[in-house]
């Protein structure tokens, strides 16, 4: 028969954000407890006292989520620069045998100034196609003929420069990005290359996640 304290950590270890609000004390622990309490009776088939559930909570140990934090914490606060861009627009095209070749016509015409910004991103079925407004009707004149799954506009990207090292740290995106989504900041797309990450989000979000991500290097 499984004991309080597995049903109870198995209820909060699924549930990374109330994890961690727990690990800072940023919840009431006897709340919590009258929460879960059905569901920690439902588990054990019987009622279940609220002061075991509570009891069971406070012994809790850190998960392996919440002890990278602090390795984490000293190594965020080393990275580099952080690049705002605006004005900017996204299109989700479905990949065919002649997508490439719109794509480089497309690079040579962004390549003619150095002010415009243009990403790819190409998976198995689709190639998503990041541009400043400014080559809006070079994208949509040069691929008009392939099949257009998503558009979207009024985003703003952040590229952040990462410390050297950093695909040898454990955990350093989900403590990013957890900060983001806490937040409720709806991340559009994710661009990364070895040293460095590029977040696109709503022009409606950029600020709010610029100030985050500066916070972090101050934390």
């Amino acid at each position: 028969m499984r004991s309080i304290s597995k049903i109870v950590e198995k209820i909060i270890v699924t549930s990374p954000f109330l994890e961690e609000a727990l690990a800072e004390k940023l919840i009431n622990v006897s709340s919590l407890a009258r929460k879960i309490r059905q569901e920690v009776e439902d588990a054990m088939g019987e009622p279940i006292k609220e002061g075991a559930i509570v009891m069971a909570i406070n012994r809790l140990e850190p998960s392996y989520y919440y002890k990278i934090n602090i390795g984490i914490k000293d190594f965020v606060n080393n990275i580099g620069d952080i690049i705002v861009r605006s004005s900017l627009r996204a299109y989700t095209y479905e990949n065919s045998n002649t997508l490439i070749g719109s794509q480089k016509t497309l690079l040579d015409e962004a390549s003619k100034n150095k002010k415009h910004f243009h990403t790819i991103s190409q998976g198995i079925y689709e190639t998503t196609i990041i541009i400043s407004n400014s080559l809006k009707e070079s994208i949509e004149e040069e691929f008009k003929e392939e099949h257009l799954i998503t558009s979207k506009s009024d985003l703003s990207s952040i590229t952040v420069k990462l410390p050297m090292k950093n695909t040898e740290v454990s955990g350093l995106y989900y403590y990013i990005f957890k900060k983001l989504a806490w937040a409720g900041i709806n991340i559009i797309e994710i661009i990364s290359t070895t040293n460095e990450f590029t977040l696109v989000v709503s022009d409606d979000d950029i600020d709010k996640a610029f100030s985050i991500l500066m916070g972090l290097k101050k934390d």
